[in-house]
């Protein structure tokens, strides 16, 4: 049985492997939640932790490059304090999920966003998501445990 806990990707060798399609949002946002049941929220959350661990995320600019090359959107930091960062995810793809006929989240996102940032700043994180359907916009809000 092959160990899955060692595999760590790294930003380039991902740019392989990208594809679009209405699959993945089938797939993310119908599929998933019916697995998951009702802790699917929880659930993603971690799972996007988890799935972070799998990348060597050494910058800030890496954890930008991922999530465009995810297919997730466009993400920028927009105030950045000692104990939180907020950032903004925006493109056609976010817009067009919020759109979409089916409910959409961001829980994975905003769990992999807090587990990229640990790797970066080596400080406990946890990220909490905003969705404005009106000007199609997500707001994540990464907040560090003081110490």
């Amino acid at each position: 049985m092959i160990n899955q806990q060692e595999t760590v990707i790294s930003v380039s060798e991902l740019e392989t492997l990208h594809t679009e399609g209405a699959g993945y949002d089938i797939l993310r946002y119908i599929s998933l939640p019916e697995l998951l049941g009702k802790e699917s929220h929880t659930l993603l959350y971690f799972m996007g932790r988890k799935l972070a661990r799998k990348f060597d995320i050494q910058t800030m600019e890496d954890i930008i490059r991922l999530f465009a090359l995810l297919g997730w959107g466009q993400l920028e930091i927009v105030k950045d304090k000692r104990k939180s960062i907020t950032f903004q995810l925006m493109a056609d793809a976010v817009a067009l999920r919020l759109q979409a006929p089916f409910p959409t989240d961001f829980r994975l996102e905003a769990g992999f966003l807090a587990e990229a940032l640990l790797q970066i700043e080596n400080r406990d994180c946890e990220c909490i998501e905003s969705i404005n359907k009106r000007i199609h916009q997500v707001e994540f809000k990464a907040m560090f445990s003081t110490d």
